[in-house]
């Protein structure tokens, strides 16, 4: 997710890692030092809110558990080269150098909600969603939600937003909720809107699929695959707002706990 406009002339020295899962890759480790006692400061908002964060951005590697890496338990408590929040703050940020652990700028709030979470983790427990009946929620995404022009299940579908598949394999019900009503606030780097003007005056627009020091991978606003060498690119910038639309509003709350149903339900092959 990101919250701040990143703008960046393509040449100058900003090596984007390829994908982000790995946002506390080695923190964890159950026979780790024991961290400082933190209760007490955390507020269920924040703890919520970063239950939200961590979803989006770490459950790729990390999993929903936080037990995902060899390793690696987040759910301990225990961190391998952390003992405060400030430890945190600054592995999350730098990363770890010789690991796949990369650096990540979060704004505050997320910064805060994670660390939050992280502290929680172990007796955090999800807020409830009441799940409708998910062939309602198919005809919903078919139909009213007009899910498909953007996505892709099974084959069928857009490639101009990701591909929903194996969506509940990787999302809580509870993050996929806050994704229809707030899609800002669950939105990946890996996926987020791009703009870019190449050095002939050529803009294109699409969703950011892949990136290196030399190029970016996206697919256009047409659908299509493109893979552009930094050095033809004059300007690039990272959009911070969803070009999803907000259901708020457009779905009520019944259909939009069918349209979650649905989504939960997709577990790939």
């Amino acid at each position: 997710m990101l919250r701040s406009l990143l703008k960046n002339t393509v040449g100058g020295a900003w090596p984007f890692a390829p994908w982000v899962g790995l946002l506390i890759a080695g923190l964890g480790c159950a026979s780790a030092q024991q961290p400082a006692q933190h209760a007490g400061e955390y507020s269920q908002a924040d703890i919520q809110a970063g239950s939200v964060v961590y979803a989006s951005q770490c459950t790729n590697c990390h999993g929903p558990n936080g037990d995902q890496i060899s390793g690696v338990d987040l759910r301990s408590g225990r961190f391998r080269n952390a003992s405060s929040d400030d430890d945190l703050r600054r592995i999350v940020t730098n990363g770890i150098p010789g690991t796949s652990m990369p650096g990540r700028r979060l704004d505050p709030p997320q910064m805060v909600s994670l660390i939050a979470y992280l502290r929680n983790m172990r007796d955090f427990k999800a807020a409830a969603v009441a799940l409708g009946d998910p062939i309602r929620g198919q005809a919903l995404y078919e139909g009213k939600g007009r899910c498909a022009t953007c996505h892709r299940v099974s084959g069928k579908g857009s490639h101009a937003g990701p591909d929903l598949s194996d969506i509940g394999t990787s999302r809580s019900a509870s993050v996929l909720e806050q994704t229809l009503i707030d899609p800002t606030s669950t939105m990946t780097p890996i996926n987020s809107p791009i703009r870019i003007v190449t050095k002939d005056g050529k803009t294109i627009n699409g969703r950011r699929l892949n990136e290196d020091t030399y190029t970016v991978q996206l697919i256009d606003d047409q659908e299509h695959l493109l893979s552009l060498a930094k050095t033809s690119v004059r300007e690039y910038t990272i959009l911070d707002k969803s070009s999803m639309p907000s259901y708020k509003g457009t779905l009520n709350e019944q259909e939009i706990s069918e349209l979650v149903a649905y989504l939960v339900a997709l577990k790939g092959k």
